[in-house]
């Protein structure tokens, strides 16, 4: 399983997330694989170590794979959470109050961002 977290808007305008996985099942040669996903693009950026980011909403809904780096997340209720090497955030607050981030170590926030279509990618 590889971690996600989920960064959505409430009903209260407010950025709220969760913790969850994308699951993924046996396939050929050992490996484990997930359900293949409908993008529209990709493409990858990176922040120098040091970098933030103050409060911002997704401008679209989009999965960010986390390359290099480690960052603490912020929403405006003041909950946090942290992104690693490997992790994938799914990031859907497009409207509200939005989140803000930092990089916490000495790496650069070396990053994929994969944008979505429209409809859901399933369960995660």
């Amino acid at each position: 399983m590889i971690r996600c977290v989920r960064l959505w808007t409430g009903e209260d305008g407010n950025s709220h997330f969760e913790e969850g996985t994308i699951d993924l099942t046996p396939g050929s040669r050992g490996d484990q694989l997930s359900d293949n996903i409908d993008v529209v693009s990709i493409s990858f950026q990176e922040t120098a170590s040091g970098g933030a980011f103050a409060w911002h909403t997704a401008p679209l809904r989009q999965l960010v794979i986390t390359l290099s780096g480690s960052l603490d997340f912020r929403t405006r209720e003041g909950r946090h959470f942290a992104l690693d090497p490997g992790d994938v955030l799914f990031a859907e607050d497009t409207a509200g109050t939005g989140h803000s981030w930092r990089l916490v170590d000495v790496s650069p926030w070396r990053r994929a961002y994969v944008v979505l279509p429209g409809g859901s990618i399933g369960a995660l």
